[in-house]
């Protein structure tokens, strides 16, 4: 059977979700626990490879295997086994032909900062602090702008080949609480550090050094040079995918 897991973690001593050549991620360490569990090696397929230190809420997994252990149970023996900043949230069985990568998603990130004069030690691994006044509203207004199907060229890594730059994003808001901001994005995918290199223009259009209207000058440009920097990784979260298709998938009653 096919097992469908959602995966969260604490990123911050893994280096990203997938398995690399130096440092230990996520992915090593949940299929140890798998292997643990039913007593042979699995590989696991993952939906999202999130960068270093980068955390998740939603992210997802699938892997084979031939058991009687309810689908459903699967969470409860894997996080018995899993250190304390690894969780899965659920585990359910899939129609065999589910892929996590290669089915129609809807992704959400949040990236977090704390806006005062001195960090959090309590949430120095989760968010980014940022010393100087912020606007949000002005943050807001230039995040509207990313709305809709556009080429995210400006904001996808230097060097990064993809078939395409062009993505839809469904969503883009930035909120305060006191003294924390959230960028929530939502779309159907986004290029590598996408979600961190658009937090760091935000960041300095929310800090006065351009109005909002320099979002659709940083679009319109199409050249990675155009935009701010890449915001540290510790701030972003992978919230959820969500799969459109996924009825024809699933296997509960």
């Amino acid at each position: 059977m096919r097992v469908k897991l959602i995966v969260a973690y604490d990123g911050t001593n893994y280096n990203g979700y997938q398995s690399q050549v130096n440092g230990i991620a996520v992915q090593d360490v949940l299929e140890k626990a798998i292997e643990d569990l039913f007593g042979q090696k699995i590989r696991t397929l993952g939906a999202s490879r999130t960068d270093t230190g980068v955390h998740a809420e939603g992210n997802v997994a699938v892997f084979d295997v031939e058991s009687r252990i309810e689908p459903s149970r699967i969470a409860f023996a894997l996080n018995a086994r899993l250190p304390q900043d690894i969780r899965i949230l659920d585990s359910s069985q899939v129609a065999d032909d589910f892929h996590p990568r290669f089915q129609r998603t809807i992704k959400t990130y949040q990236y977090h900062v704390l806006n005062r004069k001195f960090p959090d030690p309590l949430s120095r691994n989760t968010e980014m602090h940022f010393y100087y006044d912020l606007n949000e509203k002005a943050m807001h207004e230039a995040a509207q702008m990313l709305i809709g199907e556009h080429d995210f060229a400006s904001f996808a890594a230097a060097g990064y080949s993809s078939k395409t730059t062009v993505r839809e994003i469904y969503d883009a808001r930035v909120e305060r609480n006191g003294d924390r901001v959230t960028f929530t994005i939502t779309g159907n995918g986004f290029l590598y550090n996408m979600v961190r290199i658009i937090t760091g223009t935000l960041l300095e259009i929310g800090a006065g050094k351009y109005d909002p209207g320099h979002m659709q000058t940083v679009l319109d440009a199409k050249n990675r040079k155009a935009a701010g920097p890449t915001a540290i990784s510790k701030g972003l979260v992978l919230v959820r995918i969500e799969y459109p298709d996924y009825k024809k998938f699933t296997l509960e009653k």
